[in-house]
């Protein structure tokens, strides 16, 4: 149930999106997966779903440049570049497959697409403390650039303890914990107190009652961004989670837009 105390979910309530409130999602993919349907999973249809729901702008990864190097970015730079007023995209990292000049020679030459990289290392089997991501972090960290890591509660892949390890080892990176260590919320919101440079993304997180108020007590609301998983999950359904949170609406401003535009500076 929405928050009936919260002026801002009464006006998204009757309104449905809002100008002075506006949606940054920083977790979406695009495009088939492979033994899945996802109707809305092409730009076209992203687009409609954000136009309704008020979302200002993507940062996405396609599915073809995550699972498929011989992609490389193709699916990404048309992407963005076809539509850079609603999407950024993160650089595919596939561990032992992804040239690291091409990368990051690739990011150089279109600043404007580019928001960061995308690690996954459960679907790649991967620890992301192996040395085959280690100059994909190196390079983010003297560009202080974001890392959008998938991360899931006791993963030996991305698990807490990874993640704690990597964020000592970079600390001037900028690390998104994707899924916010599904499962493990409150070891993983623990490392924020020792890893500054941790941020913590909803997608996963807003299937569970209670999860959002547990990262905003131990986290802060201040290092907590929105994301969806589009075309995963549904955008209302993601709004309404964080509306109907036991939560102030400081914290949904921060949570919306307000981290995230600081993430993004001027690109937004």
């Amino acid at each position: 149930m929405i928050d009936k105390m919260s002026l801002l979910a009464q006006r998204f309530f009757d309104e449905g999106k809002l100008e002075d409130c506006p949606i940054l999602d920083f977790h979406q993919h695009m495009h088939p997966s492979k033994g899945l349907y996802f109707p809305g999973g092409s730009p076209e249809s992203m687009i409609k779903t954000m136009n309704q729901c008020g979302v200002r702008k993507g940062i996405f990864c396609s599915h073809y440049a995550l699972y498929d190097a011989t992609m490389e970015e193709e699916a990404n730079l048309k992407t963005a570049l076809s539509f850079p007023e609603y999407f950024m995209a993160y650089h595919a990292v596939i561990p032992g497959q992804t040239d690291f000049t091409a990368a990051v020679t690739r990011i150089a030459k279109y600043p404007q697409v580019y928001f960061g990289m995308k690690f996954h290392g459960d679907h790649h089997k991967t620890p992301l403390t192996d040395p085959a991501y280690s100059r994909f972090f190196a390079f983010l960290q003297e560009r202080k650039m974001p890392a959008l890591l998938h991360t899931w509660g006791h993963s030996p892949n991305n698990g807490v303890k990874v993640v704690a390890e990597i964020a000592g080892r970079y600390p001037d990176a900028i690390f998104i914990c994707g899924h916010s260590f599904s499962g493990d919320w409150l070891e993983g919101a623990k490392l924020a107190k020792d890893h500054p440079n941790l941020y913590y993304e909803l997608t996963a997180v807003m299937d569970d009652r209670g999860a959002i108020e547990l990262l905003c007590e131990n986290v802060g609301s201040e290092r907590i961004l929105f994301g969806t998983d589009l075309p995963w999950f549904d955008t209302h359904h993601g709004i309404g989670a964080v509306l109907s949170a036991d939560i102030g609406d400081d914290d949904r401003h921060n949570i919306f837009h307000k981290n995230g535009e600081l993430l993004l500076g001027g690109k937004q």
